[in-house]
């Protein structure tokens, strides 16, 4: 588990992962980045070995692999800080997948908090939408990865780290890092196009969202899909007069959907004005981050990567 200043939250956390039965975890670790709220404290109460890093030094993928690397078991299991598992089956039901010798990844379900905005509570209960079995992704007979589609790639590929378990033995031929975003499906593209599966557990799931402005919002969208069309070449809305489509298609379904909710108008009214900014930015972030994932050379390309780093900043 990655930390850094997780807050009262984390004690929520931590009660989730201690109520684990048959089996429980062996070993507890979590690298922390320069935490002062009392995370470390927390965390070691909790039986957790703790490993500090200078901030400097974090990222998604090398951060992981170093907790991973420090771990000894064959099923090492990765969380967040801020993700809740739901019922103590969560640790069982994360490893039984890892019954097939070909599964080199597991990941569960999330299920937003209470107050989460609407659009992003529908959007999290719906990916990947592959229900409440276990579904094991792996790439058709005779068929390579770049056969494939772009969104088709993704799918088979399709990993998350809020919540995941790694095979110690593939991870070894497929580390994680060093990456600042997308750490995840970065791993399930390699094993996936290696030959090996990843499984869905949607028998289990934890609790974890976020409450950003739409803005941020935005920019990571603008880094999910500038990491997205690095690894599959995916490109959501590919010109500007797609664009201006998606915006005006997008936000008219977006706030239908708000308004079909019912919600009581003190609710309703922030819920749509929230909503109407979480489109725009949602949609100028994939077309941005599909362009600044191409790699453009020259003017464009200077231009892209000083975007990036402006973006990117402070988003987790």
């Amino acid at each position: 588990m990655p930390t850094w200043n997780a807050g009262p939250l984390l004690e929520e956390v931590l009660a989730g992962i201690c109520s684990q039965r048959d089996p429980g975890f062996d070993e507890l670790i979590a690298i922390d980045s320069g935490s002062t709220d009392g995370t470390v404290e927390r965390l070691k109460a909790a039986g957790f070995r703790v490993e500090p890093i200078p901030q400097r030094e974090f990222d998604h993928g090398s951060t992981r692999d170093r907790g991973i690397g420090l771990a000894t078991g064959e099923i090492v299991v990765l969380t967040v800080q801020d993700a809740t598992p739901q019922g103590t089956d969560w640790l069982q039901k994360m490893v039984e997948p890892f019954a097939d010798p070909d599964v080199a990844g597991v990941w569960c379900r999330q299920i937003p908090r209470p107050k989460c905005q609407p659009v992003l509570d529908r959007r999290i209960r719906g990916w990947p939408g592959w229900g409440e079995g276990v579904t094991i992704k792996r790439l058709p007979a005779g068929k390579q990865l770049t056969d494939l589609e772009p969104f088709d790639q993704l799918m088979l590929s399709a990993f998350d780290n809020v919540a995941s378990a790694v095979r110690r033995s593939v991870w070894e031929r497929f580390p994680l890092g060093p990456r600042r975003f997308g750490e995840d499906v970065h791993y399930g593209k390699r094993v996936i196009a290696a030959g090996l599966a990843i499984a869905h557990q949607g028998g289990t799931c934890v609790m974890h969202s976020h409450d950003r402005s739409a803005w941020d919002e935005g920019r990571r969208t603008f880094c999910d899909h500038r990491n997205l069309h690095g690894l599959f070449g995916l490109v959501g809305i590919p010109t500007r007069e797609a664009l201006k489509g998606a915006l005006v298609e997008a936000t008219k379904e977006h706030l239908d959907y708000v308004r079909s909710l019912g919600l009581p108008p003190e609710e309703e009214g922030p819920a749509l004005e929230w909503t109407r900014d979480y489109v725009k930015w949602q949609c100028w972030g994939q077309f941005l981050g599909a362009k600044a994932g191409a790699n453009p050379r020259g003017l464009k390309g200077v231009f892209y990567r000083w975007l990036g780093r402006r973006l990117e900043r402070g988003i987790g």
